[in-house]
This record gives structure tokens, C-alpha cells and sequence, in this order.
């Protein structure tokens, strides 16, 4: 076996299939879930910002913070308090240990991980299912499937502001200013909207009116987007199956990626933006594709379908669920 990359070393196209290769996905079971009974029952995974910790929220209500060096449970921090499915969560970009979750029932919880304790707690914003930081950490978004967006602080009790929005509103990602942010819709389109106004920053004119200006790549429902860490490209994913890259300068769509089976239901780059994962609860094996190119440039076996993915933030570490399993790629578990 080679030795792990370091941190923040790259991996040319040629030479990442061989690399991988060699490596063995490392699991984190936690035997207190009913592991089999439903294979989607993981819903979320994500990394804190320096790549150090995993969390992890299920349908059965459990969020986990896993130590990636240390794969057994006892090693891991369970935090209690939720009701519901957890449907995300997502640690500050800016604060190592402060995590942030939602449920299934409009419950949003602000974690310190080092202290286990819930220092903040947002009430009733409905059948919540998606959340993203703003890139300051302090703020953050949460979307139900009314399709109302609430904008959140970490420090208040209340929604700072809701916006309703006149479309099927799916997962939402910021550009790195923090000014403005994509919408995923579910007519295949994405909307570039101010933020924290949520007003449309483009428009173009039809018949002499002026039309909001969208990005439209899917033939059917986009349900995610995440922007490259260089911010060069803008991928989103849809039910057609379908990656598309786009130009954040020209606002075209430069490739399309089409070897997933099924819905694209996450999206990953490498810390570098040099390779895009994307993932499915259909089909098996995580395909890996170079950004730049489009070109495929290695497939992960699994055991099943693997409908949320996540690389980490410093190094070319993959983690994911499979059936209902947390498992990462390119972790030195050896390591002391």
C-alpha cells in the first residue's frame, strides 16, 4: 500500500486511479442502529473544516461525531436532543467545533462538539430538510419542503428573516463572497439570488420585459448544488441523472458528466477542485470524474447505492454512506 497523500497534496488524473486503488474504505458502524433495515437510513455526512472530524445524522434520530483516525464507536461522540429524522448537518466553515443540525421537524440545533452541549436551539420552520453556512459562519440557511427559506444565527432563538419562495425550492449553495446564493428548483433550473435579500441579481429581456435570469441544464428536477472550492465551476445535480459544470464567470454550462444511475442526490469536489463525485440512491460504486476534463478517472466499488458523499477539506479523503454505513477512503487509520 502507498503511503496517504499528505495534507493538501494533489493527485494528477493519471495517476489517481492507481493510487486509489490500493486503498480500502474504512468503516464506522454504530451498532446501536438498525444497520440493514434501511439502507438510506444515513442521511447526511460532513467534515469540520479542517478535515479532523466526520459528523453524521441518520433517519433514526442519531448524530455522531467520528474521529476519521479512529474508526470504533467508542471513540465517537454521540449528540442527543433530536425527535426526527436528522436531514442535515454541517459544521461552521470558521469555528472547528461548532456544528449545526436539522430535523425532520423543524428543529434546528447548535452543538459545541468538545462540550457535547446544545447551546442554541430554532423551533418551527416546518418539514425542514436542507441547510448550508453562510462562508463568515455567522449565519446559515434552512429550507422545508413548503418552500420557505429561513435565514438562521447562531446565537438567536428566532429565524432572522423567511423568504417564500414561488417555486419547488431543493438544496441551495453559497458562492464565496457570501453575497449571493444558488437555488436549486424543481424545474431543472437554478436561480442566482442576492443574499441575505434572496432578490434575483440577473435579468434578461423577453418581449421587452425583463425575465429573471436562470441556469437551465436539467430536463427534470435539479436537486443539488455545490461550488468548487476554487470557484471556477458551479456543479449541480438532478433526477435526469445528470452532472453539469458551469462557468461562474460566463454562466454556461462548460460539461456535462453522465455515467450516474440514478438521481444525483449530493455533490463533492476534492479540496483542490480537481475531481467531482457525485451521489445516488440508485445504482452502485462512486464514479469520479476530473473537473477540468469531465473525463472519468476512477470508480469506488460499494456494496450498495451511496446517495450522499463528502470530500474532505484538506486532503483525498472520500467519505460516504453505503448501505447505511459511514465509510472513508483514504484515511490512515494506522496512523498514531
Amino acid at each position: 500500500m502507498p503511503p496517504v497523500l499528505r495534507a493538501r497534496q494533489s493527485l494528477s488524473a493519471d495517476r489517481f486511479s492507481d493510487y486509489f486503488s490500493s486503498l480500502r474504505s474504512q468503516p464506522y458502524s454504530d451498532p446501536n442502529t438498525s444497520r440493514g433495515a434501511n439502507p438510506n437510513s444515513l442521511r447526511t455526512i460532513a467534515w469540520n473544516p479542517l478535515g479532523t472530524l466526520v459528523a453524521t445524522g441518520s433517519s433514526e434520530r442519531v448524530l455522531r461525531v467520528w474521529n476519521p483516525e479512529k474508526p470504533h464507536i467508542k471513540f465517537s461522540t454521540e449528540l442527543k436532543g433530536h425527535t426526527a429524522s436528522i436531514e442535515k448537518v454541517a459544521f461552521n466553515p470558521t469555528k472547528d467545533a461548532e456544528l449545526c443540525s436539522v430535523s425532520s421537524d423543524g428543529v434546528v440545533k447548535f452543538w459545541d462538539v468538545r462540550t457535547k452541549a446544545c447551546f442554541n436551539e430554532v423551533k418551527g420552520l416546518g418539514e425542514a430538510f436542507t441547510l448550508v453556512w453562510a462562508p463568515d459562519g455567522k449565519s446559515l440557511v434552512v429550507g422545508n419542503k413548503a418552500d420557505t427559506i429561513f435565514i438562521l444565527s447562531p446565537t438567536q432563538p428566532m429565524p432572522i428573516s423567511s423568504h417564500q419562495q414561488s417555486v419547488q425550492t431543493n438544496q441551495i449553495a453559497f458562492c464565496w463572497s457570501g453575497n449571493k446564493v444558488f437555488v436549486t428548483t424543481a424545474e431543472g433550473r437554478i436561480r442566482i439570488l442576492s443574499y441575505p435579500e434572496f432578490e434575483p441579481i440577473l435579468h434578461t429581456e423577453f418581449g421587452g420585459e425583463p425575465k429573471e435570469f436562470m441556469l437551465n441544464g436539467h430536463t427534470s428536477s435539479c436537486l443539488t448544488a455545490e461550488l468548487q472550492p476554487t470557484g471556477r465551476y458551479l456543479a449541480t445535480g438532478g433526477s435526469d441523472s445528470i452532472i453539469a459544470l458551469w462557468d461562474t464567470t460566463d454562466l454556461i454550462c462548460q460539461r456535462t458528466i453522465t455515467r450516474m444511475v440514478g438521481p444525483v442526490k449530493s455533490l463533492s469536489f476534492t479540496f483542490d477542485g480537481s475531481y467531482v463525485v457525485g451521489g445516488s440512491d440508485e445504482g452502485s460504486g462512486l464514479e469520479i470524474s476530473h473537473a477540468e476534463t469531465g473525463e472519468h478517472v476512477h470508480t469506488f466499488k460499494t456494496a450498495g447505492a451511496c446517495p450522499v458523499v463528502a470530500w474532505a477539506p484538506t486532503r483525498y479523503c472520500l467519505a460516504y454512506s453505503d448501505l447505511g454505513v459511514l465509510r472513508i477512503v483514504g484515511v490512515d487509520v494506522d496512523r498514531k
